[in-house]
């Protein structure tokens, strides 16, 4: 017998199991006998998918707030919908992609990756074209230098870079976010590559 208390607290078999210790898939499964226990997985995912909405440059704090808030209101009544076999994580970054896609429309203006704080090195690997298929270079761009070689690619170029080396997703990960065969994100991945180190120029060796 499984029970629920305060504190999002789970009893199976008469033991105490912590919800933080439990899946995001099987909380998600049981958040729809408990709604409370869809509060673990907004605990969970808010900071991340606050930090994800200003990459893709939704500036005004207001308005990430209020896209969040939307984005987890859809995923709630969704619920139904989420195949607990797959990754709740890569389904909820695509209902908040969605958002902002929306909110990019209706405000008629155009996504833009943002990075860290001005002057912060990052480090990004791009491939170099005329080398073995295995090499890379690995630079050290500050943040408003990368943002403006971002800023000139396209939208499903600088999408795709955010989600792989800002947010870390993985290439299935990104097929389920976007909605696109592991094999087209490769192909996209690799594109966007070869488009930024066009765009950095003689920033490279």
């Amino acid at each position: 017998m499984e029970t629920n208390d305060p504190g999002h607290r789970i009893y199976r078999h008469g033991v105490r199991m912590d919800a933080q210790d439990l899946t995001d898939e099987l909380i998600a499964h049981r958040a729809l006998l408990d709604k409370e226990q869809f509060a673990v997985l907004i605990d969970r995912y808010a900071e991340k998918l606050t930090r994800y909405l200003w990459r893709l440059g939704v500036s005004v704090r207001e308005d990430r707030e209020d896209l969040l808030q939307n984005a987890f209101l859809n995923a709630y009544r969704n619920l139904n919908s989420f195949d607990s076999t797959l990754s709740f994580s890569s389904w909820i970054y695509r209902v908040v992609h969605n958002e902002a896609m929306s909110f990019f429309r209706r405000k008629k203006s155009r996504p833009e990756v943002k990075l860290d704080a001005e002057g912060e090195s990052l480090f990004f690997a791009i491939e170099d074209e005329q080398a073995d298929a295995s090499a890379s270079t690995e630079l050290r761009l500050s943040s408003e230098e990368l943002s403006r070689a971002l800023d000139v690619l396209s939208e499903k170029y600088r999408e795709i870079l955010a989600l792989r080396f800002f947010e870390e997703r993985s290439y299935a990960e990104i097929s389920d976010i976007l909605q696109m065969p592991i094999g087209t994100v490769s192909t996209m991945i690799h594109r966007a590559k070869r488009a930024l180190r066009k765009q950095l120029g003689n920033r490279l060796p």
